[in-house]
């Protein structure tokens, strides 16, 4: 098959041809249709990263396809032709389903994909656990099935908060992450959902995502939340992942503030944890989804309660992918950016 691969920091990705994935007994192969770039393939291509990938990895973990080939012990759950948003993993297969990983995603065996350890999305095949395959509705396209995995994101980000009904909520950030924070906090109750972003775009997009307002990031947020919203912000999150955002995120928040981490900062950071014991803050770091996350993401845009479509705004080939990851390093218009094969 044809892939896009990595093959050094900071050097654009190569299509090369590559082995076809061939599935174990609960495995499953898919075609895969669409897959979306995600700004995490971005930070493991540059330097200073922890966590790099090694010479010829294929990434991509935001896909959706269809199924092609089906191991030899799932046969009763797969057949060739069911369409799949992929929760971008490989399970143990000790059990099929496998029980640990519907529980909670937490098989202790599994392993990645599109993330050093298995061959991912960026590609015209992926391999997948047969437990961690979710079925599409036909009304759902394949381009909304790549956009599960980020919008699982969001919502697992949403459900740590622990946000109480008519909350006042700052989104720091309005890209894929932060759109998708926004959504769902917004959805799920939250009166005000304030914006903090300085790309015009990025904020007209968000007022489409459920943004209530628009705050500017340059000058101090507290005052701006304040003035919208007659209050400080109940929960603020981090969805950019840069060093020393958290540090001036926790100088805004007021005491006993709320802070969610769903920006992932690959590089190290340094924070004042005497400005978070003086204020009693609580910071909560939220790390990608669970199971569950993917079936109500999957359910509500099958029954039309969210729209998605237009946080995507690139389509590209297989051949027109590395230029376009290269491209992300220093984005204009982008939003998220999806392979089509």
């Amino acid at each position: 098959m044809r892939a896009a691969v990595f093959k050094e920091l900071s050097k654009p990705l190569l299509i090369e041809a590559i082995d076809d994935p061939k599935p174990g007994p609960t495995d499953i192969i898919l075609k895969v249709c669409n897959c979306g770039i995600c700004g995490s393939d971005l930070h493991m291509t540059e330097p200073g990263t922890i966590m790099p990938l090694p010479g010829g990895s294929v990434m991509g973990h935001e896909f959706a396809g269809e199924v092609i080939e089906v191991g030899k012990a799932v046969t009763h759950l797969w057949k060739a032709g069911d369409r799949v948003a992929g929760f971008p993993v490989i399970c143990c297969g000790d059990a099929t389903p496998c029980l640990n990983f519907s529980n909670r995603g937490q098989c202790a065996k599994m392993t990645s994909v599109g993330l050093g350890q298995n061959h991912g999305g960026y590609a015209e095949y992926v391999r997948i656990g047969a437990s961690s395959g979710f079925k599409l509705p036909q009304n759902v396209s394949f381009r909304e099935g790549a956009m599960v995995e980020p919008l699982a994101v969001g919502l697992h980000a949403v459900d740590m908060a622990k946000m109480p009904r008519g909350a006042t909520v700052l989104v720091i950030g309005a890209g894929p992450v932060g759109l998708a924070v926004m959504l769902w906090a917004k959805f799920l109750g939250a009166r005000h959902v304030i914006v903090s972003e300085k790309a015009e775009n990025r904020r007209a997009m968000a007022a489409k995502f459920g943004a209530t307002d628009a705050i500017d990031p340059g000058q101090p947020l507290a005052p701006q939340v304040q003035k919208i919203a007659g209050k400080d912000a109940d929960i603020i999150f981090e969805c950019v992942g840069v060093p020393g955002l958290l540090m001036n995120v926790m100088a805004e928040a007021p005491r006993g503030g709320r802070i969610v981490v769903a920006g992932v900062c690959q590089q190290a950071d340094t924070i004042m944890p005497l400005m978070g014991i003086m204020k009693e803050l609580e910071i909560q770091f939220v790390l990608g989804y669970r199971p569950a996350d993917f079936d109500y993401v999957i359910a509500m845009i099958a029954s039309d309660r969210v729209d998605v479509a237009h946080m995507v705004t690139d389509i590209v080939t297989l051949d027109e992918l590395p230029a376009a990851f290269e491209a992300l390093r220093k984005p204009t218009h982008q939003c998220k950016v999806m392979l089509e094969n």
